[in-house]
């Protein structure tokens, strides 16, 4: 089957932009921002299966704080007005009016830490059920190499009835957004660009290239794409658990890691990594897909599941150092009180998707040790949801510990004075906290 004159020709798809029809499926962190700029030059579809997420959009609400909420509400009026702009739907027969679809599907891990793909596959299953000659599907959720053609394909062609490379067309584009940053922006970060075809890999390449201003790296094949974003995340994981196990060492030795970091940091070639909790959608998770592809292959990963383990421990350690200084400073252990400063799994952004401060509550909980969370950023609904805790909505007690989780800047100004007594224990994970204030840091 021949493709379209305009597939032959990836310059021209684009002269008329109210021909290019794009469906955004998942409106997450990842899917806003990426549906509100194609929506400022091109007909846009932005699709989520949560009701409730497509009505907040539809009436310009972002709950996720990743959005230019002008801009948002833009592209809404502009899809009010003409072809451009952007639609919102749950409703999947609305898709098959579209041509290219971007799946931003989330990509997690099971409890068995192996990955789970039932989002995507679904997505996927969706997508077959809408596909037309010539259409093309683009992935951006983070997945192991060798997913989008082994995984993902086989299923739009099973529901889709027509076969790859032939009546429909696939890419892959690796998403980087980095939540809670509004420097390094969609827009500002250099974007990797693959496809099934060397003309489908010009298409999906001048697609980005029409919205990104820093550019775009169009990588030699899906797979390279796809190991590309792995390993952006396996390096950082593996290069802070290595800061990681050094606080674990300095702690035995009674040396502040922060001290060691600013001194060995003269160096002009020293990575000044900073040890902490590694959890979030990127970072905790793509190791794990690496690792699972590499021993699907026979080969079991020493560095990257080594360091995994390391960063995984570090709730445990904390929990564990504060009860060490609670004893220290005379508290009954079983039935002390404990606050958590922070339930995200960064600092200034509202995102609790695998957050590793769970781990500091669960051991202090083992411990006997009454603990509440507050967080300013985090939705109280989805905390309990998720984890099943009830967030403290306001700071007015004493605590006979402190652990400052997250570094949000709403703690800047904190007066400890009136949360603590002479007694109490502050372990600050984020080196965030006045020196003087506290007993121990990361």
């Amino acid at each position: 089957m021949p493709h379209s004159t305009s597939l032959l020709h990836p310059e021209k798809y684009f002269e008329k932009p109210e021909h290019v029809k794009i469906a955004i499926i998942g409106l997450g962190y990842v899917g806003l921002p990426l549906a509100i700029e194609f929506a400022k030059k091109y007909n846009v579809l932005g699709f989520d299966i949560d009701i409730e997420r497509i009505s907040e959009l539809s009436r310009g609400k972002d709950r996720t704080k990743e959005a230019n909420i002008d801009d948002l509400n833009k592209v809404i009026s502009l899809g009010d007005k003409g072809p451009l702009g952007i639609h919102f739907s749950s409703d999947e027969s609305d898709l098959k009016e579209y041509k290219v679809f971007i799946v931003t599907v989330p990509t997690p891990i099971n409890q068995f830490k192996s990955p789970d793909l039932t989002s995507l596959l679904n997505a996927s299953a969706m997508i077959g059920e809408a596909l037309k000659e010539n259409d093309i599907v683009i992935y951006e959720s983070t997945v192991y190499p060798g997913c989008t053609e082994d995984d993902c394909v086989p299923v739009l062609e099973n529901t889709s009835n027509l076969k790859f490379n032939r009546d429909f067309f696939v890419g892959y584009s690796p998403e980087r957004i980095n939540p809670g940053d509004k420097v390094n922006t969609l827009t500002t970060i250099k974007k990797v660009t693959s496809g099934s075809t060397p003309l489908i890999a010009d298409l999906v390449d001048n697609l980005y290239s029409s919205i990104i201003a820093a550019g775009t790296y169009k990588a030699t094949s899906i797979k390279v794409a796809e190991a590309s974003k792995a390993i952006e995340n396996a390096q950082r994981d593996v290069n802070i658990s290595f800061v990681n196990e050094l606080a674990l060492i300095f702690d035995r030795i009674g040396i502040d890691t922060n001290d060691v970091l600013d001194a060995a940091g003269t160096k002009w070639n020293f990575l000044k990594y900073k040890p902490g909790l590694v959890g979030g959608h990127c970072i905790g998770v793509d190791p794990y897909y690496l690792a699972h592809k590499a021993e699907s292959l026979g080969y079991h990963p020493q560095v990257i599941l080594s360091g995994r383990r390391v960063n995984d421990n570090m709730g445990m350690f904390v929990a564990n150092k504060v009860v060490k200084l609670l004893i220290q400073k005379g508290h009954k252990i079983d039935g002390s009180r404990v606050l958590i400063l922070g339930i995200t799994f960064k600092e200034n952004c509202p995102d609790i998707r695998n957050t590793r401060v769970i781990d500091i509550y669960n051991e202090l909980k083992q411990f006997g040790v009454s603990v509440d969370i507050h967080d300013p950023w985090a939705n109280a609904e989805t905390v309990k949801e998720e984890y099943g805790l009830v967030m403290m909505p306001d700071l007015n007690t004493r605590y006979d510990g402190i652990v400052l989780a997250v570094a949000h800047d709403e703690y800047k100004g904190l007066d400890f004075s009136k949360l603590t007594t002479p007694t109490s224990v502050i372990f600050d994970t984020k080196a965030f906290i006045k020196r003087e204030l506290v007993d121990a840091r990361l």
